[in-house]
């Protein structure tokens, strides 16, 4: 287990570099320069020259890269020009929101997909197989900010249930702070639901027929323990694949979301540094989710030994 670890870990440093080079390059190749990008179109030559010079961006490619990358690994992720404040500061402050929102989302996700997926599977060709398929194709088709707006006419706008938008902290209290994500949670766990509903039902089925469920089934094994005891824990790895995916896809996809239910997270963050043209929180953004998602699929490769025991880690 600890080699096999090692292993993964080591296997993410080519992924990480490119990232890096990626990444830097979308400052370093900005039309006119990331500090015209800064100063926008009516700074003249001489405050380009002059920011140019107060931030290094006139030094050889090589040398800003590796100063990157080192204040990087140091922690040192930039100043914000227009906020005034350490990216990483505004990056932490802005992450709680988006982290709840994508774990609200991930928790109504699994609470329709994993039941109906294995229901659809089970029943197979029957009417709750075709109902099950045709419903998640719909909400794998529906574009997310038309059903957010439909969501927000209903229950904010007609019923008055729950807030249209805005956001409540944890400190004001676990209800008030779920009912102003309950609706921009179902708008994003719709899409995320169909998607693992379905590769449930396609995992499912590739175990559906193997021997090992014939004989459960032939000694007499009860038929709960034959789906959620021999199906479910052998199509457990593409399941967890597809969770880790969006999961991870719930983090760094929440840009519009955010910005229709007005939730300050991260994609409220780029989409404000992208239009005041805050090049180094662009820049750190783009990286802080990027590692995440790493991170979370790194995870899940890790837990596919503790979900099917044939995996075996380490060895061939």
């Amino acid at each position: 287990m600890p080699s096999y670890i090692l292993k993964r870990i080591l296997s993410l440093i080519p992924v990480f570099f490119v990232m890096s080079v990626v990444i830097f390059l979308v400052v370093y190749l900005i039309p006119g320069g990331p500090a015209a990008s800064l100063l926008g179109m009516e700074a003249s030559q001489d405050q380009i020259n002059a920011l140019n010079t107060e931030l290094g961006f006139n030094r050889p490619f090589l040398v800003q890269y590796g100063d990157w990358v080192m204040n990087v690994l140091r922690g040192d992720w930039g100043t914000s020009y227009l906020l005034k404040q350490p990216v990483l500061q505004a990056i932490g402050e802005h992450f709680a929101p988006t982290m709840s929102l994508a774990v609200c989302a991930e928790i109504f996700t699994l609470i329709f997909s994993i039941p109906f997926g294995i229901l659809a599977a089970y029943k197979h060709g029957t009417t709750v197989d075709t109902v099950t398929v045709s419903v998640s194709m719909v909400g794998v088709a529906i574009p997310g900010f038309l059903l957010s707006m439909f969501l927000m006419l209903l229950f904010g706008v007609t019923l008055k249930w729950l807030p249209v938008a805005g956001y409540a902290a944890m400190s004001e209290g676990f209800g008030q702070h779920l009912r102003y994500l309950l609706l921009p949670a179902i708008s994003l766990g719709v899409a995320q639901a169909a998607y693992i509903t379905r590769m449930t039902r396609s995992s499912m089925m590739d175990v559906l027929y193997m021997g090992y469920i014939r004989t459960a089934r032939a000694k007499g094994v009860r038929e709960s323990a034959v789906v959620f005891k021999h199906m479910l824990k052998n199509a457990a790895p593409t399941i967890l694949t597809a969770i880790g995916q969006s999961f991870g896809g719930l983090i760094t996809g929440t840009i519009v979301t955010e910005t229709l239910f007005n939730i300050p997270g991260l994609g409220m963050l780029i989409i404000s540094s992208i239009n005041q043209r805050d090049v180094f929180v662009i820049q750190g953004v783009v990286l802080f989710v990027t590692l995440v998602y790493v991170l979370v699929n790194l995870v899940v490769d890790l837990t596919y030994g503790l979900v099917d025991p044939r995996i075996q880690m380490g060895k061939k």
